[in-house]
């Protein structure tokens, strides 16, 4: 009776306001920033900061404004962003047992489901890092595998490169396949022919993945995961293309389960299969075939995206920077020649060329925001705190470019890794794999796999761009930062 009497004297309209209201005000309480938390922009009420851009050139402007360490609301999750190198470094290896956990990324999490190597956490993640690490060091370390699959693959680049004929090509899937098929030798004991369909689909699957992780819509997702799996946008892509990848993923995994023998070990999936007989008792290891698929999509993933990035970042940095390339070319012929292949043992006598090698990683810039990491207990940064379970994200882009560490970080320099002798020199501010205990898993392989690929190209090509088509210096950010779509001509020295 007292409430029919209120609602006829108030109205609709005007409990429609106080239910606002209400609902603004618990919205506050509830995320109301904690003491000393790092500053940021205003956030809009319910939706926070979502239509701030996450790009990392928006993220270098927050942090000229609000400081090295800052924070946004996005939705009702509050993130702290690190930049600059002192800070980055502070974060990532003096704060080591700090920032080890991923937070959980809705979207990715329907597909991952906290297994693996790049999403899981605590004793789970250990133990499968550890045992990746372990399978790849005895590849790289123990038979010297890998820098024999890189040069074997590099023979095969060439030749397709060569079968161009000197014509306009996008090189994008070709270079795509043979960094891939590196990692599809430690994990399936087998490269795909440039041709496969199968594989090429899978590729270009996990491709799109990459471009449209960065849309508005699918980052969305990650804030209103309720509302957006029934809305229509790219986030249904990107689940589309992983159910693809992972039964395409389960179909190899069968056959090296009908192929099985343990005494006789040919790849990472064979060996895997070795470990789940061993780690029966510890279901807590996570050695099941569910996991062996998330770990086999993390390490193609991880070894094919940035490696094949970077060399196709490379070929535009030659194609705008010809004299260059010039230098390049006329230091490995004074040292390799042409009568023979580059090995990884030429690196200390190319200190030009792998300086160039570290320029293009510095300023193609492949992974700007790095990958998330998660507070894992209470801690402080920069003099604020940040509370256990604080997603955290370091902006690899500004110690890469941080004006107090580089001479000239706005131009491509390969001056930057030379000293004054000519000679190669590490510097301390170049972390295109992020650092400390989550550091790419492939760093090494990479760093072969950039040499010896981006060597072998040089020493048998010249890239010149098609007439009226120079590529851009500008990229394109998805998940990664990578070139746009351009066409070249490989024209055979």
């Amino acid at each position: 009776m007292i409430s029919q009497v209120l609602f006829g004297y108030m109205g609709f309209a005007s409990w429609v306001l106080v239910g606002f209201l209400l609902l603004l005000l618990i919205d506050v309480v509830r995320n109301w920033r904690p003491r000393n938390f790092p500053p940021g922009p205003w956030a809009v009420p319910f939706i926070g900061n979502i239509f701030t851009g996450l790009d990392f050139k928006t993220m270098e402007k927050l942090a000229q404004e609000h400081g090295p360490v800052f924070s946004l609301r996005i939705g009702s999750k509050r993130m702290v962003f690190v930049s600059g190198y002192k800070m980055v470094k502070e974060a990532l290896l003096n704060r080591l047992d700090s920032f080890n956990d991923r937070p959980v990324f809705p979207l990715l999490h329907v597909v991952f489901k906290g297994l693996g190597l790049s999403l899981s956490n605590g004793y789970l993640w250990k133990k499968q890092r550890k045992f990746a690490n372990t399978h790849l060091r005895y590849f790289e370390e123990g038979q010297k595998s890998l820098e024999k699959y890189i040069e074997v693959e590099s023979n095969f680049i060439c030749e397709a490169f060569k079968d161009e004929q000197g014509q306009p090509f996008n090189p994008h899937y070709t270079i795509n396949s043979a960094v891939s098929n590196v990692i599809s030798c430690v994990v399936f004991g087998h490269r795909f022919e440039y041709s496969d369909p199968t594989y090429r689909k899978i590729l270009e699957l996990d491709s799109e993945i990459f471009v449209l992780a960065g849309a508005f819509q699918t980052q969305l997702y990650d804030v209103f995961p309720g509302l957006m799996k029934y809305l229509p946008g790219p986030h249904h892509t990107v689940l589309a293309n992983y159910a693809k990848i992972i039964k395409f993923l389960s179909n190899q995994i069968q056959r090296h389960q009908e192929a099985w023998n343990p005494d006789n070990p040919r790849d990472y999936i064979d060996v895997y299969l070795s470990e789940m007989d061993k780690k029966k008792s510890d279901p807590k290891a996570g050695f099941n075939i569910e996991n062996l698929q998330i770990c086999t999509i993390d390490l193609i993933e991880a070894g094919t995206e940035t490696t094949a990035t970077t060399l196709r970042w490379g070929l535009v940095f030659m194609m705008n920077y010809p004299h260059i390339q010039e230098k390049v070319q006329a230091e490995i012929d004074r040292v390799i020649g042409q009568s023979r292949q580059p090995t990884m043992a030429d690196r200390s006598n190319l200190p030009y060329t792998d300086a160039v090698i570290h320029e293009v990683q510095r300023v193609g810039n492949i992974a700007p925001l790095g990958f998330p990491r998660m507070a894992s207990k209470d801690t402080t940064l920069g003099g604020y705190f940040i509370p256990k379970g604080t997603s955290t994200t370091t902006i690899l882009s500004s110690v890469l470019n941080d004006k107090n560490e580089w001479e000239t970080p706005d131009s491509f320099n390969p001056e930057h890794f030379l000293d004054s002798n000519g000679q190669f020199r590490r510097r301390e501010a170049f972390f295109p794999f992020s650092a400390g205990t989550r550091v790419c898993l492939g760093e090494n392989l990479a760093k072969m796999e950039l040499f010896l690929f981006f060597t072998s190209l040089l020493q048998r090509f010249t890239f010149r761009p098609v007439p009226g088509e120079m590529p851009s210096l500008e990229g394109v950010m998805g998940f990664t930062h990578s070139p746009k779509a351009f066409r070249t001509l490989a024209v055979p020295r």
